[in-house]
């Protein structure tokens, strides 16, 4: 194994609000040992002390990282967010700090549609009105209203990587489906491509949303959308809670236009344990509610854990930054019998001459050498002949414009 520069037992890695133990151990199979473990998220300043040597930070989704705890952190080298979104960290300040971020997109895939495929059979069997009447003590064991899922149509708007789990499994159920994306996408099984929302909207018996936060699908699903839908139709949105006018779905069921849905996130999320959740479809029996579990499987929780340990490990052991959302990606390979150093750096000309000119001034030669840019920072990553950081780093983080450089080993 190549034998890093800096030892790993004193890169502190912190891993915050109960990341899944499978990080802990392959942290630990990877030789690090410095790992320090909260179950919760932590109140600001602990927060800060907690960051303050820290080179790895692991957060999911109440932890926020912003410029103020970036420059409180200053040997932190990359964070993971173990979850599917980066919203809690500012993205630009951690690039214009040499911080790259890395999370699990998709993860949470198979969770997310499982979930759905369960949502649509609780709600053509109408089993939330029937549970909550048998809490109270009714026995209602009526066929009126209840439906198999088998023969109905599925609309599914946006055909990802969720979107296309889901496909799978109803025809699995024996459903038709269609889906709209407004990206070209290859249809799976049987599944029918269409040209519009409107069309999804109105041929679907259940429609299910898998569109990612945007400018473009806030409010994609709003009153004129919903009078699209026909009244003995479900909707079921587990993507984002901007994409649904939930006020709007909300006067449509209890006007009994629409049969039900299904919500499992929203607009407006209690951040912190004890605040209440208010919602507009509250109280409507037709309307199965959620909080945000979408993806809240063990299972998804280990893959997400393992998936963002991974990114880190491969930063840390090797400038690996496939993957990161805010940062040049470059996939690398260990070189054997090299230095390597890595110099991150505000895109600007003339800084790639400099570094190489460090090299050269020193007579060191370089064996490799690898430059990706992204938003105004560039990342290079320099396999050279074995060196002295000592006699490297000075020179090379004295360059105009450099953010960040290391040597790995």
């Amino acid at each position: 194994m190549t034998r890093l520069s800096f030892p790993k037992d004193r890169i502190r890695v912190v891993l915050l609000e109960g990341v899944h133990e499978r990080a802990h151990a392959m942290f630990g199979e990877h030789g690090y040992d410095n790992v320090t473990l909260e179950a919760k998220a932590l109140e600001r300043d602990e927060l800060r002390h907690a960051v303050a040597d820290a080179r790895l930070l692991g957060i999911r989704s109440r932890t926020h990282v912003d410029a103020a705890l970036l420059a409180s952190a200053p040997r932190l080298l990359a964070i993971g967010c173990f979850c599917l979104g980066t919203d809690q960290v500012d993205l630009d300040a951690a690039a214009r700090a040499g911080v790259p971020v890395f999370h699990a997109p998709h993860a949470n895939t198979r969770s997310v549609a499982e979930l759905v495929l369960g949502f649509a059979v609780m709600l053509l069997r109408r089993v939330f009105p029937k549970s909550t009447r048998a809490h109270e003590g009714a026995w209602d064991k009526s066929a009126r209203g209840c439906h198999e899922l088998r023969g109905k149509t599925l609309g599914i708007v946006g055909y990802g990587h969720i979107g296309s789990q889901v496909s799978i499994l109803a025809e699995a159920f024996g459903m038709r489906v269609l889906f709209h994306d407004i990206a070209p996408r290859l249809p799976l099984g049987n599944a029918r491509p269409l040209g519009s929302l409107a069309e999804v909207l109105g041929q679907s018996d259940v429609v299910t949303l898998h569109v990612p936060d945007t400018e473009q699908t806030r409010g994609l699903v709003g009153a004129p959308e919903l009078a699209l839908m026909r009244e003995d139709a479900y909707l079921i949105n587990t993507s984002r809670g901007l994409v649904v006018d939930d006020e709007a779905l909300a006067r449509r069921l209890r006007e009994g236009r629409l049969a039900g849905a299904a919500v499992d996130v929203f607009p407006r999320e209690p951040r912190a344990p004890g605040e209440r959740f208010e919602s507009p479809l509250q109280g409507i029996h037709e309307v199965i509610l959620t909080p945000h579990v979408g993806g809240s499987t063990v299972e998804a929780q280990e893959t997400i854990a393992g998936e963002v340990a991974r990114k880190l490990i491969d930063y840390s052991d090797l400038g690996t930054t496939t993957g990161a959302v805010n940062f040049p990606e470059l996939g690398l390979t260990p070189h054997e019998g090299c230095s390597r150093v890595l110099h991150v750096h505000e895109n600007r000309p003339g800084v790639l001459r400099q570094v190489n000119r460090v090299f050269a001034d020193k007579g060191v030669n370089i064996h490799g050498e690898h430059l990706q840019t992204r938003d105004g920072v560039g990342y290079v990553v320099i396999d050279v002949d074995p060196v002295d950081k000592a006699a490297i780093l000075p020179d090379l983080r004295a360059i105009e414009g450099t953010i960040r450089a290391r040597i790995l080993y």
